[in-house]
């Protein structure tokens, strides 16, 4: 099967049947085109991401099968519990984008470089200037531990990267969204790519045709788009969703 390329220039910012993605490597779609909101939009709306290093080309993937968080199967550990109650950090919606993302493409240790290139970034930064793209933080002593950063089209959220400077930082993050984005009446979170560290949190795992079935559906909900703030209070529905996990099977050391 042949990629297919995209024309920078093609304006209407249109990409081919997700289906059609290689096996090998797996959700490899197209290569070429822009980052333009239009297309980024379009992309997501579509169930495709971009994912490629610097030096290469733009890739677009739309891996088979697909990483999703449900927000009733998320798995807090007991000693993720023991930190969602503590009350030394604050969690906050969107007030440093710019940090987080750059937080997340950052060099991590065992790894020569990042895929983040400052194209990225900047397209980003553009989609969460436009209301599109939301950042999760999480602070103590007014510096940022952990966070993530993702696009919401209606109920879908699509997690695209996060990052720790602390011990359960990204953890505390991915929980707080998914409990924001459930009180919202979001569908879903895609995660995209399995890793044991989504694995380990309850991450299920869909055929990407179900993916796409479910994401036509969410994507046709009205979106949240602007600037966000958490409208859940951080400390007592931290020891509440503690409380109200502590006895359930998802619940491990």
């Amino acid at each position: 099967m042949n990629l297919h390329w995209i024309n920078p220039h093609q304006k209407d910012a249109a990409f081919p049947d997700p289906e059609k993605a290689l096996q090998e490597p797996n959700g490899l779609l197209a290569i070429g085109g822009d980052l333009s909101e239009a297309r980024l939009l379009n992309a997501y709306r579509n169930g495709i991401f971009p994912w490629y290093n610097p030096e290469e080309p733009i890739l677009w993937w739309s891996p088979d099968p697909r990483t999703v968080f449900e927000f009733d199967r998320l798995h807090v550990s007991r000693s993720l519990q023991r930190a969602l109650r503590r009350e030394d950090y604050r969690v906050t919606l969107d007030q440093d984008f710019a940090s987080v993302i750059r937080a997340c493409g950052a060099p991590r240790k065992g790894q020569p470089g990042t895929w983040l290139s400052d194209d990225m970034i900047d397209a980003y930064c553009a989609l969460h200037q436009a209301g599109h793209a939301h950042s999760i933080e999480v602070w103590r002593e007014e510096k940022l531990i952990g966070g993530l950063y993702g696009i919401a089209l209606g109920g879908c959220f699509f997690g695209e990267s996060m990052f720790s400077r602390a011990s359960n930082g990204s953890k505390i993050a991915l929980v707080w969204l998914c409990r924001q984005l459930q009180a919202w009446d979001f569908d879903f979170l895609d995660g995209q790519v399995s890793s044991p560290h989504l694995q380990r949190m309850g991450a299920s795992i869909w055929p990407r045709r179900q993916f796409l079935e479910r994401l036509k559906l969410a994507t046709e909900k009205p979106g949240r788009i602007g600037r966000w703030s958490l409208e859940i209070d951080h400390a007592a529905a931290g020891r509440r969703f503690a409380t109200e996990n502590s006895g359930k099977a998802n619940v491990t050391a």
